[in-house]
Formats: C-alpha cells, sequence, structure tokens
C-alpha cells in the first residue's frame, strides 16, 4: 500500500490515498498496527482519503494510534489538503472534505512552503454537545477537581471534545503526562476528552500543550489550538486573532462568535513509500 509520512509542527500522521489504494476491511487495525512507533512507520494518527458520498471532494477519516477513530484533527486536514493536492485528488487550492463531525474548508495559501488555512466551521459550546457532565449552556471557567488540584475549565467542542485550562505555571515543567490521562478518563466526559494546557503571554499570544485523547501528550493540535483560542476569547483574555506558540513552530487562529473559526499554519512531508500489509 502506497503511503505518505507527512507532520503538522510535529504531530504527525500517515496518510493513504483510498481513491486509488485497496484498503483492508478493519481500518481500526489497520490505525493500531501501522501508527507503532516501533514495530511499523509510527504516526500520531492514519489518515484516509476516499470518495465521498456527498459533492465533497474527497471523506476525510482519523484513526488514532489506538485503533479509535477521531471526527476532527486539524493539523491532519492541513497535510490531508497538500496530499489531496499532490495525489491529484483535487487540482484547485479552496475545496471542502466531508468528516465524521462535519464539512470543513481547507484553502492551500502557499503549495512551496505547506502553508494552509482550513475554515474549522463553528465551535460547539453546550455542555450536551462536548459531552460533560456540567450544568448550563455553556462551560467557562468551571470548577473541576483533578488529582486534588483545582482547575477552572472551559469546554469546546472542535468536532472532538477539547478542555481548555489556562495555568501560571512554566508549562515547560507542567505535569501534563499526570493530569492529561486524569482528565482524559474523567467521570465529567463520557466519550473521554483532548485537553489543552494554555499559558497567556499576552493578549494577541499564547502557549500550549496538549494531551489528546487515544494519543497521549502531542507536540501540536489544531483543532486543540483552535479550542484554546475560543476559549481565551470566551473567558476575555484574548483579541480575535491569536498566534498560539507549539514546541515546533505556530498556529494563528481567528474566531469572531457566530462565526466559523479559521486555522492558518504550516503542513510539511517527510517521506513517501510502500507499506507491506
Amino acid at each position: 500500500m502506497h503511503i505518505a509520512k507527512m507532520h503538522g509542527l510535529g504531530n504527525d500522521f500517515v496518510l493513504v490515498n483510498g481513491f486509488t489504494e485497496k484498503l483492508p476491511d478493519d481500518l481500526n487495525k489497520l490505525a493500531l498496527e501501522i501508527c507503532h512507533r516501533r514495530l511499523a512507520i509510527g504516526a500520531d494518527g492514519l489518515i484516509i482519503l476516499r470518495p465521498a458520498k456527498s459533492g465533497a471532494a474527497a471523506e476525510y477519516l482519523m484513526f488514532n494510534p489506538d485503533g479509535s477513530q477521531s471526527k476532527m484533527c486539524g493539523n491532519g486536514l492541513r497535510c490531508a489538503a497538500l496530499f489531496a493536492k499532490r495525489e491529484g485528488i483535487v487540482t484547485q487550492d479552496e475545496f471542502v472534505f466531508d468528516s465524521l463531525a462535519w464539512p470543513v474548508s481547507p484553502h492551500i495559501i502557499d503549495e512551496k512552503r505547506g502553508i494552509v488555512r482550513v475554515d474549522m466551521g463553528p465551535p460547539r459550546l453546550a455542555a450536551v454537545e462536548i459531552p460533560a457532565h456540567f450544568t448550563g449552556s455553556r462551560v467557562v471557567g468551571a470548577p473541576l477537581l483533578v488529582l486534588a488540584r483545582m482547575f477552572n475549565v472551559t469546554l469546546v467542542s472542535m468536532g472532538n471534545p477539547h478542555c481548555v485550562i489556562f495555568i501560571d505555571d512554566d508549562l515547560s515543567h507542567f505535569p501534563v503526562e499526570k493530569i492529561g490521562p486524569a482528565i482524559e478518563n474523567h467521570k465529567m466526559f463520557p466519550d473521554k476528552i483532548n485537553t489543552e494546557f494554555i499559558r497567556l503571554i499576552d493578549d494577541e499570544h499564547i502557549e500550549m500543550r496538549v494531551w489528546e485523547r487515544g494519543v497521549g501528550e502531542t507536540m501540536a493540535c489544531g483543532s486543540g489550538a483552535c479550542a484554546a483560542v475560543v476559549a481565551a476569547i470566551l473567558n476575555g483574555y484574548t483579541k480575535n486573532d491569536v498566534e498560539v506558540k507549539l514546541r515546533y513552530g505556530s498556529l494563528r487562529v481567528q474566531w469572531e462568535e457566530g462565526g466559523s473559526v479559521y486555522m492558518t499554519g504550516p503542513a510539511t512531508y517527510v517521506l513517501e513509500g510502500e507499506y507491506l500489509l
């Protein structure tokens, strides 16, 4: 099976052209195998583009390394957009992917430099849409007890669920590997949840680390960056156009309440090759 390896700011993926490749029946098992970092290629996820039932350019499928399926992945979408253009699935620079969450619209800004802007759609903010066992229409700055420590959390769905926490601690020393899984598996989140740990720099810049459900800590998370900016705006911390600093670079995220979230950032090819099924 022909594959490509790509990353978005260190968040890495194996991509497959489902228009031309014969796929195995069990895609969950394929993801579990191909994403293993010791026994196979290794990645934070498997992305498959295949013909859409609607008029979209392709159906976008994303699988986590534990074999579970994700409804949305912002870094993966930027990679998939460049991959679709390179594979000839699309010829234009603006198009639509169907996803399990909702249709998303990538726009290749600079193909040579790998810069892609994605209309991620509007965020979902109701507790039932996360889903989470909180009361009220929105969960903004709500207390959550985790491992005997109280955090104020803001919940945002970008097609996948996010718990955003603003902290004063030095992010480089914050125990993400301890707090992250405790929140992921917290009883308040029946479908588990991604968690973003955010340090405010100023009203146009934030710094982020992320714990992704089904993955662990990743170097970047596009949908998480979008959720973090939405949460920062809802809490009155930032303006509507924010640079999100991650370990290997930055994303630009823009949101006006009531509208779509727009994310702009790079995607990079690493390799192409054949995976033996």
